[in-house]
């Protein structure tokens, strides 16, 4: 019975965490399909925490270094904000220039543009 307790707990923290760090709480899908893709980016981005945790854990948990800094035995797992922060520091943003932002806007004007006319055309066509 425990033991069934034991699992049931790691899933209640694995859905939360899903939930408020990977971005399952903010699914707002109509369609099965997008709520399984959803779901499967969900499970993905979970993948990818328990990978880098468990890649953490086998280099930095018998560093006495660190060890010895934190007075601790055995260092405690990375949480899924610890390896948000560590992402967003090795794969930094892409800040648009002044340029590039004007660009895209502009592209992203002309397209409405059109995508009106297309739709008063089908809707009024011209006589013939």
């Amino acid at each position: 019975m425990a033991w069934r307790k034991a699992h049931r707990v790691f899933i209640e923290c694995s859905n939360q965490g899903g939930k408020s760090e990977l971005g399952w709480d903010e699914l707002q899908a109509i369609k099965y399909r997008a709520w399984s893709h959803q779901l499967a980016l969900t499970i993905m981005g979970s993948w990818f925490v328990a990978e880098t945790r468990l890649d953490w854990q086998a280099r930095f948990a018998h560093d006495p270094a660190l060890l010895a800094q934190f007075q601790t035995e055995l260092l405690p797992l990375l949480s899924i904000s610890n390896v948000h922060t560590l992402l967003r520091a090795v794969l930094p943003l892409h800040q648009l220039t002044p340029e590039e932002a004007i660009q895209l806007v502009v592209e992203q004007l002309s397209n409405r543009a059109r995508s009106r006319q297309s739709r008063l055309f089908s809707a009024n066509p011209p006589e013939t």
